[in-house]
Order: structure tokens, then sequence, then C-alpha cells
């Protein structure tokens, strides 16, 4: 399966790009994970839809084009989508260009 992504240029005032792209989460580093539909990221986490609920704390990894696996926590869940606050800022830069094809 193939992870697509297109990156808007509109930004928020917590400094989110609005984006529509797949990827990958896993809560264990040996599992290959689950396809989510990442919505906004930041340098600090992202919001995503999953495809099942996992509870708030839950220990997490997320595959971002242009960057890799990224750690965080889930922080918060409702209604099919989910916030995660990455464990290290990301550089959201390589997201965009990965998805612009630069």
């Amino acid at each position: 399966m193939v992870d697509r992504q297109t990156a808007s240029s509109r930004r928020d005032d917590r400094g989110r790009g609005e984006l529509h792209m797949s990827a990958r989460m896993r809560a264990d580093e040996a599992d290959a994970g689950f396809l989510v539909r990442v919505r906004n990221v930041s340098a600090g986490g992202l919001m995503a839809e999953l495809p099942h609920p996992l509870p708030p704390d839950s220990a997490v990894e997320v595959k971002l084009t242009g960057i890799g696996w990224v750690a965080g926590r889930v922080v918060w869940q409702t209604e099919g989508r989910t916030g995660v606050a990455f464990d290290h800022p990301v550089d959201v830069s390589l997201v965009k260009d990965a998805g612009s094809g630069e």
C-alpha cells in the first residue's frame, strides 16, 4: 500500500498546516501499524482519524513521509479523531516538501 499526501499552505495561529495525507501509526515497535488519515500537523503533534480508538496517554509512533517514525503520546480522543503530542519537535517543512514532490 502506498501512503499518499497533499499539503496545503494554510496555517493556523498555532503553526499547524492543514494536510490531507495517509500515514502509518503503531502502538508497538514490532507492529507494522495501521493506516490513519492525518488532518493537521505541527512541530509538536498532529490530529488524525483512526480506524479504532486508542486510550489517552497511549505511546504511539507515526510514520510521516519525509521524516520517518515519530514517537508521541495520545493526548485526546473524540468522535474518531485523535490528538498526538510528539515526544520531540519535528520539522514540518520536511513533511510538506515530501508531499509536494520537491
